[in-house]
């Protein structure tokens, strides 16, 4: 049942997301079959260490949406304090519900889930605002990263000490990127 619901809200956040287009990102299935598996693709944002990339990622979400949040993974190359070596990206938003057990988080910054009555209260409350604030997100951490909270130790020290070495790795994942295009 949770499934099903969560597919249907799904469907109609990506269709959405079709017929109105947000600047920054564009987001398809992976794979047709399967409605849980998002391609997206971010733009490295304006005036910023990114700017010109294009970065693809994986937006996987749990069969339990919206109660659970979606995982989010670069599959492109990417250096970043609050992105995993392996692509795992670290926000709030993305962290489930409730008070952050290292208490470094509000359980205001963290997943919020959505509780209605039933799928047909969800798709008209509920629809390509989250998948759209999740993705902004995202474009506002490539802005300003968050050194204070790591996920990539590495990349969040040479953010503070070495920032010139920094600018250099994060040049390098741009033009990769745009090489891949």
């Amino acid at each position: 049942m949770a499934a099903s619901q969560a597919s249907l809200l799904l469907q109609k956040q990506l269709k959405d997301l079709c017929k109105n287009p947000v600047d920054g990102f564009s987001a398809g299935l992976v794979d047709e079959n399967n409605i849980f598996e998002w391609s997206v693709t971010i733009i490295g944002p304006p005036d910023t260490l990114y700017e010109g990339g294009f970065f693809n990622a994986i937006m996987s979400f749990p069969s339990n949406y919206p109660n659970s949040p979606p995982t989010v993974k670069f599959t492109s190359e990417l250096w970043h304090p609050n992105v995993y070596p392996d692509g795992r990206v670290c926000i709030s938003i993305l962290h489930p519900p409730g008070d952050d057990p290292n208490g470094y988080e509000l359980a205001s910054e963290r997943w919020t889930p959505v509780h209605t009555i039933s799928s047909s209260c969800i798709s008209q409350f509920f629809h390509t605002e989250v998948v759209e604030s999740i993705v902004l997100s995202i474009i506002s951490m490539l802005s300003s990263p968050n050194d204070e909270s790591p996920a990539n130790v590495e990349a969040a020290k040479e953010w503070r000490d070495r920032r010139d070495d920094f600018k250099k790795k994060v040049g390098r994942c741009v033009r990769k990127s745009q090489e891949m295009l």
